[in-house]
C-alpha cells in the first residue's frame, strides 16, 4: 500500500513538471518559449494564453507565425526558430528571441510545433486582444471592431480592464457594443433591457445581426425583451434609411457636378451666340485625351498630373473651339438647323480622328493616391473622396466663371452681346471676337469636364456622346444662359435620377426625367430662371 502511495506521488510530480508555467511563472519571453516546444495539442491553449499575458512585442509574431505553422524548434537544445518558405524553394529560418536570420541549420533538422483548427482558432482570439493593447488607436480601433462579430473572444474581465485604460473615444464606442452584447447573452432579462439600451442607436452592421437573430430567439428572450429588441431594430433601421438618403444625395451631387461642368460651357455658348452645338461631347473627350496624354508623357507625375492635365485640357479644347467658330460657326449664324448639322459633322471627324490617333479602345487614366479611397463617417456611410472632390471642383469652376463675367472686360462684352447683339455692336463691341472668345470658353470648360470624367470611366472616342443629350436637358430646364439656372438644374437632375435608379432601374429613370422635362417645359418654355429684359424675345 505504502509503495502503490509512492508511485501515484511520483507520477503526480512528474506531471507538475511537464504541465505548463502559468502566466505568474514566466518572468519574460525567453522563459515562455522554453514550454513551448514541450506542449501538445491539450496543454498548448493554456500556454499560449499565458503568454498573452507577457507584455512583449514579440508576442504578436510569434501568434502570427504559429498561425501559420511557421513555428519549429531545435530537438537538441529545444531553441525555437521561425521557418518561412520562399518563392524559390529555399526557407529563411529565423531566431524568435533575436529576430536574426540562422544560416547554419536546415529544416530538416528541425520539428514542427503542430496546431489544431481550434487552436488556430484561439491564436485568432488571442491576437485580437493582443491588438486590442496596442499602442496604435487605429489597430485597437480594428481588433475592436473584429471582437464585435464574436465578443466571446474577449472575457468579461479584459473587457472591463480595457475600458479603464481606454482614451479613444472610436474604440471605448465599440468597447461599449462589445459589453452590451455580452449582457444580452445572459440570462438576465433586467440585463439585456440595460444592453439594448446601448445598442439602441449603433449602425455596427454585427449589430444588427445580432439582434434580427435575437428576435428569432423566442425561448431565450422573455416577451418584454422581445417588444424591446424589435424596438432597437425599427430605430436603427430608421437611422440606416437617413444615412441611405443622405447617400443617395451625396451621388447625386456628384453626378450633377459632372452635369454642372459638362453643361456650363455650353449654357455660355447656346445663350451668347444662340448656337446648338453638337460637338460639345468632343470638347470633353479632347479635355479627358490630354489628361491621358499628360499621363504618358510624364509616368513620374501621377500625383500631380490632374493638377497639370486642368489648364492644359481648357487650352487644347478651347483653341479647338475659337478654330471651329472662326472655320464654321461665324458663316452660320441665323441659321439654327445649319449649325446643329454642321457641329454635328465636326464631332464625327473630331471621334474619327482620335480612332485614328489612339485608336478605338479605350484608355485608362490612372487616379492620384489623393483621390483615391473614401472617408468613413460612420459604419454605413462613406464619402468617396474622387466624388468629393469633384464636387468642390465643379463649384470652383462655377464661381470662378461667375466672377469672370461679372467683373471681366470680356464677361461685360459677353454679358452685353447676350442681352442685345445690334446695341453692344453699336457701342464698338467687336461682337465676332466675342463670339469666338465665347466659344472658346464654353469648350475649354467641357476640357475641364472631360479631366474630370476621366477619373469617373475610361476614355474613349465616344465619351462625350454619353453627356450631350444630358447637358442640353440641363440647359433648358435651366434657362438658357443663366448660369444659376443651369446649377440648380444640374444638382436637381443628379440628385434626382439617383434617388429613381434603385427603384426603377436606370434606363427607366432616365426616361421618367426626359418625360418630366416635357411636360414642364411646356409649363415653362423658358426653364426654371428665364432670361429678362427687353431685348429677350
Amino acid at each position: 500500500m505504502i509503495l502503490f502511495a509512492r508511485l501515484i506521488f511520483l507520477m503526480l510530480f512528474i506531471v507538475a513538471l511537464s504541465w505548463p508555467l502559468k502566466a505568474a511563472e514566466f518572468e519574460n519571453f525567453e522563459t515562455a518559449l522554453t514550454a513551448l516546444p514541450e506542449a501538445n495539442f491539450k496543454s498548448l491553449p493554456e500556454l499560449l494564453e499565458a503568454i498573452a499575458e507577457l507584455d512583449d512585442q514579440r508576442v504578436s509574431s510569434l501568434f502570427t507565425h504559429l498561425s501559420k505553422g511557421e513555428v519549429y524548434f531545435q530537438k537538441s537544445d529545444k531553441q525555437v526558430f521561425y521557418v518561412v518558405d520562399q518563392a524559390d524553394g529555399t526557407a529563411n529560418i529565423v531566431d524568435v528571441i533575436s529576430g536574426e536570420v540562422v544560416q547554419d541549420i536546415n529544416k530538416n533538422q528541425l520539428s514542427k510545433v503542430k496546431t489544431t483548427n481550434s487552436i488556430r482558432s484561439g491564436i485568432a482570439q488571442l491576437q485580437a486582444q493582443l491588438n486590442l493593447n496596442h499602442q496604435d488607436s487605429a489597430i485597437r480601433l480594428n481588433a475592436a471592431r473584429e471582437m464585435l462579430a464574436d465578443v466571446t473572444r474577449i472575457s468579461d474581465k479584459r473587457l472591463a480592464d480595457r475600458q479603464t485604460k481606454e482614451e479613444n473615444s472610436a474604440v471605448a464606442d465599440i468597447l461599449i457594443l462589445i459589453a452590451a452584447l455580452k449582457e444580452l447573452s445572459k440570462e438576465d432579462s433586467a440585463a439585456q433591457l440595460a444592453a439594448l439600451e446601448s445598442l439602441d442607436s449603433s449602425l455596427e452592421p454585427d449589430v444588427r445581426q445580432v439582434l434580427v437573430a435575437a428576435s428569432q430567439d423566442k425561448e431565450r428572450y422573455s416577451p418584454e425583451v422581445q417588444i424591446k429588441i424589435k424596438a432597437t431594430l425599427a430605430s436603427i433601421e430608421n437611422q440606416r434609411n437617413l444615412y441611405s438618403y443622405a447617400e443617395n444625395i451625396f451621388f447625386g451631387l456628384s453626378l450633377g457636378s459632372v452635369l454642372l461642368l459638362a453643361a456650363i460651357g455650353l449654357a455660355i455658348t447656346f445663350g451668347v451666340m444662340g448656337v446648338i452645338n453638337m460637338a460639345h461631347g468632343e470638347m470633353m473627350m479632347l479635355g479627358a485625351y490630354t489628361t491621358y496624354v499628360i499621363q504618358q508623357c510624364f509616368p513620374n507625375l501621377i500625383e500631380y498630373s490632374l493638377l497639370i492635365a486642368i489648364p492644359a485640357a481648357f487650352l487644347v479644347s478651347g483653341l479647338v473651339g475659337v478654330l471651329i467658330e472662326r472655320s464654321v460657326i461665324q458663316f452660320l449664324k441665323g441659321r439654327p438647323l445649319e449649325t446643329l448639322l454642321a457641329t454635328f459633322g465636326i464631332s464625327l471627324i473630331l471621334q474619327q480622328l482620335v480612332r485614328t490617333v489612339f485608336s478605338p479602345l479605350n484608355r485608362q487614366v490612372i487616379a492620384p493616391e489623393w483621390m483615391s479611397g473614401s472617408w468613413q463617417i460612420n459604419p454605413v456611410f462613406s464619402v468617396t473622396f474622387n466624388r468629393l472632390y469633384i464636387i468642390i471642383f465643379s463649384l470652383i469652376v462655377f464661381f470662378m466663371l461667375l466672377i469672370f463675367l461679372k467683373k471681366s472686360a470680356l464677361g461685360l462684352h459677353v454679358r452685353a452681346v447676350a442681352q442685345n447683339r445690334d446695341m453692344a455692336r453699336a457701342l464698338s463691341i467687336r461682337s465676332n471676337w466675342v463670339d469666338a472668345a465665347t466659344f472658346g470658353l464654353g469648350s475649354g470648360i467641357a476640357g475641364i469636364a472631360g479631366v474630370v470624367l476621366s477619373q469617373l470611366t475610361n476614355v474613349g472616342p465616344n465619351l462625350g456622346q454619353a453627356y450631350i443629350i444630358d447637358s442640353f436637358l440641363v440647359v433648358v430646364f435651366g434657362g438658357v444662359g443663366n448660369l444659376w439656372g443651369t446649377l440648380v438644374s444640374a444638382m436637381t437632375l443628379g440628385v434626382l435620377n439617383k434617388f429613381l435608379e434603385p427603384i426603377t432601374g436606370p434606363v427607366m429613370a432616365t426616361i421618367i426625367v426626359l418625360v418630366g422635362l416635357v411636360f414642364f417645359i411646356q409649363k415653362r418654355p423658358m426653364g426654371l430662371f428665364p432670361q429678362k429684359g427687353r431685348a429677350v424675345e
